[in-house]
C-alpha cells in the first residue's frame, strides 16, 4: 500500500470559502434587506419603533436607522432577534421564519409582561380576563 502526499493549498480554501460566501450572499440579497426584515418582524410582533426601542434598550432613532439605512452592529443582533422572537439566522434571512398563523403577538407580549407581575396583580388580571371571557360566552349562547 502506497500513501500519497497531499499538498495543502491555501488558495483552494480561499476560493472555496469565497464561492460559498458568494452563494450565501446572493441567496440573502435576493430577498429583503435586513432593515426591511427588522421592520416587517417588528410590525408582525405588534411593536412600534418606540416599543421595540423600549424593549431592547436601543434608542428609537437607532431602530429607525437600522430599518432604513444601516446594518445593526453584531452585538445588537441577538438583542433584536430575542425581542422579535426569531433567531439571528432568521433575522439575516438565512433560515426561514416559521409563522404561527392566528397568533396575536401583541397579546402574547402582554402575557409575558403579566407573568413578570407579582401574584396579587396576576390574580386581579386573571379575574378581569375571566369576566370578559364569561361575558363573551354568554353573548354567544344567547345569540345562537
Amino acid at each position: 500500500m502506497q500513501f500519497q502526499t497531499l499538498v495543502y493549498n491555501a488558495a483552494h480554501d480561499h476560493l472555496w470559502r469565497h464561492c460559498a460566501m458568494a452563494k450565501l450572499k446572493a441567496q440573502i440579497d435576493a430577498q429583503e434587506s435586513i432593515g426591511e426584515r427588522i421592520a416587517r418582524l417588528r410590525t408582525e410582533c405588534g411593536y412600534t419603533q418606540r416599543d421595540l426601542a423600549k424593549e431592547t434598550g436601543i434608542s428609537h432613532r437607532m431602530i429607525a436607522y437600522y430599518e432604513k439605512q444601516a446594518h445593526p452592529p453584531t452585538h445588537v443582533l441577538p438583542i433584536l432577534a430575542n425581542a422579535l422572537a426569531v433567531t439571528t439566522d432568521q433575522l439575516f434571512g438565512i433560515e426561514k421564519i416559521k409563522v404561527e398563523k392566528n397568533k396575536d403577538m401583541r397579546l402574547w407580549r402582554r402575557f409575558s409582561q403579566i407573568e413578570k407581575l407579582n401574584n396579587t396583580e396576576k390574580r386581579k388580571i386573571m379575574q378581569l380576563l375571566d369576566t370578559f371571557i364569561e361575558n363573551e360566552q354568554l353573548k354567544q349562547k344567547t345569540a345562537s
